[in-house]
C-alpha cells in the first residue's frame, strides 16, 4: 500500500490548483488571461503575473503559473497579444512580438491592464506583488517597471533587454536571468541595459548562465544550441532556483 499512497500525494496536491478564465479589457481591446491559485492557501498571498513568450498565453505560461500556485501564490497568466489571438507558426509569433516590441506604448498600458486585472482578484495582497517573462514576456516584465507600475521584483528570463525608452528610476528589484550566449540579445544590449540599470539607481541582479542560448527555460526549444534557441536542463533549474530566492526576499 506504501506505493499506492506515494503515487497518489502528487495528484492529491495538484488537484487544489484552481484555473478561471479572466477577460478584461484595455481601450476596447478584450484579453483573456488565467488565474491560477491553489485553494489550499487561506488569506490573503503576494499575485504574480506571467507573461507570454512570442507564442501568446498557451500551455507552456499556465505551466509557469501552476508552478507559482502550487508555492503559494496568486499567479495570473496575461495576454499581451488579445482574445483568440494566438500565432499559430513561427512567423506568425515573430510577426505579433515586433508589432508590440515597436510599440512599446501599447505594451505597457496591457502589461498594466493585466497588473489592475489582478490586483482585483480576491485574496491577492496588492502590496505583494510581482512580474515574470519569458523571452518576448521578459521584455514585457522589463517594460512593466521602466513604466513605473508598483510591484516590487520583475523577472526576465532570456528576454529582450532593449529599451527605447530608458527608465530614469527604478523602483521595482530586477532580476534578468540571460543565457551568455544569447544570439538574440547581443553583448552590445546586455552592456546598454547594465548601464541603463546603473543610471536608473535600480536594485538590479543580471545572471548569465554558460553554455546557455535563447529560451533556454523551454523543452520544446530542442538542444541544438547552433540554432539560436534551445532547452537547458541546467540553466532552467539554477535560474528557476534564482526567481525563488527572489521572491522570498522581495515578497
Amino acid at each position: 500500500m506504501k506505493w499506492l499512497i506515494l503515487l497518489l500525494v502528487p495528484t492529491m496536491v495538484f488537484a487544489k490548483v484552481k484555473t478561471e478564465k479572466v477577460v478584461y479589457e484595455k481601450d476596447g481591446v478584450k484579453m483573456e488571461g488565467l488565474l491560477v491559485y491553489n485553494d489550499s492557501v487561506k488569506g490573503k498571498r503576494p499575485g504574480i503575473l506571467v507573461f507570454h513568450d512570442w507564442m501568446g498565453n498557451g500551455p507552456y505560461t499556465e505551466m509557469r503559473a501552476k508552478q507559482l500556485a502550487q508555492k503559494g501564490y496568486i499567479a495570473f497568466a496575461a495576454d499581451i497579444y488579445g482574445q483568440g489571438v494566438r500565432p499559430t507558426d513561427m512567423k506568425g509569433a515573430s510577426d505579433l512580438a515586433t508589432k508590440y516590441k515597436t510599440d512599446r506604448t501599447t505594451m505597457r498600458a496591457r502589461a498594466q491592464a493585466a497588473l489592475a486585472t489582478l490586483l482585483t482578484q480576491k485574496n491577492v495582497d496588492a502590496t505583494k506583488t510581482a512580474a515574470i517573462g519569458f523571452c518576448f514576456g521578459g521584455t514585457v516584465a522589463l517594460e512593466l517597471a521602466r513604466d513605473g507600475a508598483p510591484v516590487k521584483g520583475i523577472v526576465s528570463f532570456h528576454g529582450g533587454l532593449s529599451a527605447p525608452v530608458k527608465a530614469t528610476t527604478l523602483t521595482p528589484k530586477i532580476l534578468a536571468l540571460h543565457g551568455a550566449d544569447d544570439p538574440y540579445v547581443p553583448a552590445a544590449e546586455v552592456v546598454e541595459f547594465q548601464a541603463e540599470m546603473r543610471a536608473a539607481k535600480a536594485d538590479w541582479e543580471f545572471i548569465a548562465y554558460g553554455n546557455a542560448v535563447h529560451s533556454f527555460t523551454h523543452k520544446e526549444a530542442g538542444n541544438d544550441n547552433s540554432k539560436g534557441a534551445a532547452y537547458n536542463e541546467l540553466a532552467e533549474k539554477r535560474s528557476m532556483r534564482e526567481m525563488d530566492i527572489f521572491f522570498k526576499e522581495i515578497l
